[in-house]
């Protein structure tokens, strides 16, 4: 296991800022740019911890092609729910 210093932690205004960006060019284009897509600016390395978190979380995908993808979908799991979806 690697430790990484962080050196400054994303505020939860910056989570959300990368996350309806991912939404909005979903499928478009790759980390760095989307990076460049932001409106506002942001430490590459803060958007680069953030894009591990959504990644480990399961709101993005990231392609063979380094393409980003958002795939969390609250309301389409919500009607799977509602319908006895069984989850194992």
């Amino acid at each position: 296991m690697i430790k990484t210093t962080i050196l400054h932690s994303p505020t939860l205004d910056s989570v959300i800022m990368v996350e309806k960006t991912i939404q909005r060019y979903s499928q478009e284009c790759g980390k760095y740019q989307l990076w460049k897509k932001l409106p506002r600016k942001m430490m590459y390395q803060t958007f680069s911890l953030i894009l591990n978190y959504l990644q480990e979380s399961g709101k993005i995908f990231i392609d063979k092609d380094g393409c980003i993808i958002w795939t969390y979908n609250p309301k389409r799991i919500k009607k799977l729910i509602s319908e006895e979806l069984v989850i194992k």
